[in-house]
C-alpha cells in the first residue's frame, strides 16, 4: 500500500492551475501550427496569427492564454494500492483557491447557479476520481471556460437513427453553437453509457491529445469524417470564414442497453486546455 498525503495533492493541482492557464498543451498548439500553415483563407489565416501571438505573449509573460480561466476541472487516476492520507476535495479545492490567487487567474464560480454569488476564489472544484490498478496518481487539470461549455449538449437517440443520427446531431450542435464557442474547436463526443455517464464521457473525451485517435479503427474514422464535416461548413476562426472550424474530434464510446442510444457533444475553444502530473 502506498501512502499519497493530500498537501502534495493540494500542492500539484496549485501548480496545474497555473500551467494550464498560461501554457496551451503541446499537441493543440501544433494543430494550430498546422491549420495556420494550411488556411487558404486570407482573413481565416490573418486571424489563426493574432491567436498565435496571443499564445506567445501569454507564454513569455506568464499570463493567462484567455480571459475565461474556467471552472477547475480536477482528474484524479487514484491506484487501488494508494492511501490518501487526508480530505481529498478539500486538498483540491486549496489547491485550486492557492493557484488562482497565486496567478491572478479570474473567478467565475457562483456559489448557487441561481442566486449567483461568487465564491470568490473558483472554488469548489469540479472533482472527478477514478480507480485504476496499480499505485500510480496521476492528476489531470483542465480549465473549462463557459462560452464553450454553454455550447455542449445531450440527446437520447433511438438505435434505429444509427451512426447517421450522430452525425446528424454532431453537426447541428456545430450549426447552432457558430461563432460563439470561439472556433476553431475542439469537440469531445461521448457515445453510449447512460444518460449522465455519456456527458462524462463526452469531457473525458477532451483529456486525449488530438494527435492519438481512438484505439478502434471504426472510432478512428468517425473522429476523421466529422473533422471534415465540421470543417467544411465554413465558418472558421472566430466565425470569420475559412477552412479551419475545428482542430480536432475525440470521440469516447462504451457499451449501452439495447433500447439507448445517448450521445454527448463537449465543446471546446481553440484554447483547449489540460496539465497532468504524476505524484
Amino acid at each position: 500500500m502506498r501512502e499519497v498525503n493530500a498537501d502534495t495533492i493540494r500542492d500539484a493541482v496549485e501548480a496545474l492551475c497555473i500551467e494550464a492557464n498560461t501554457s496551451l498543451p503541446v499537441d493543440v498548439k501544433a494543430a494550430l501550427d498546422r491549420a495556420e500553415a494550411t488556411e487558404p483563407w486570407p482573413l481565416a489565416k490573418q486571424t489563426l496569427g493574432l491567436l498565435q501571438q496571443n499564445l506567445c505573449v501569454a507564454a513569455q509573460q506568464e499570463l493567462p492564454i484567455c480571459q475565461d480561466t474556467g471552472m477547475a476541472c480536477v482528474f484524479l487516476e487514484v491506484g487501488q494500492d494508494v492511501h490518501i492520507e487526508g480530505d481529498l476535495q478539500a486538498a483540491v479545492d486549496e489547491g485550486v483557491r492557492r493557484g488562482y490567487e497565486k496567478a491572478y487567474l479570474r473567478k467565475s464560480i457562483t456559489a448557487d447557479p441561481l442566486q449567483r454569488v461568487n465564491t470568490g476564489d473558483n472554488t469548489p472544484a469540479f472533482l472527478t476520481v477514478h480507480l485504476v490498478p496499480g499505485t500510480g496518481c496521476k492528476i489531470t487539470v483542465a480549465p473549462k471556460g463557459a462560452g464553450s461549455e454553454n455550447m455542449s449538449r445531450l440527446a437520447m437517440l433511438k438505435p434505429a437513427d444509427g451512426v447517421q443520427g450522430i452525425k446528424d446531431f454532431v453537426l447541428d450542435t456545430v450549426r447552432q453553437a457558430g461563432a460563439n464557442p470561439c472556433p476553431p474547436i475542439v469537440l469531445g463526443i461521448g457515445i453510449g453509457g447512460s444518460f449522465d455517464h455519456c456527458a462524462a464521457l463526452a469531457k473525458k473525451a477532451l483529456l486525449r491529445p488530438l494527435d492519438q485517435p481512438n484505439p478502434d479503427p471504426y472510432y478512428a474514422a468517425l473522429e476523421q469524417e466529422l473533422l471534415q464535416a465540421i470543417n467544411d461548413t465554413g465558418f472558421g476562426p472566430q466565425g470569420f470564414g475559412g477552412a479551419t472550424t475545428c482542430l480536432g474530434v475525440s470521440i469516447e464510446q462504451r457499451p449501452t442497453h439495447v433500447a439507448c442510444l445517448p450521445v454527448a457533444v463537449n465543446m471546446s475553444c481553440h484554447v483547449t486546455r489540460r496539465a497532468s502530473r504524476e505524484v
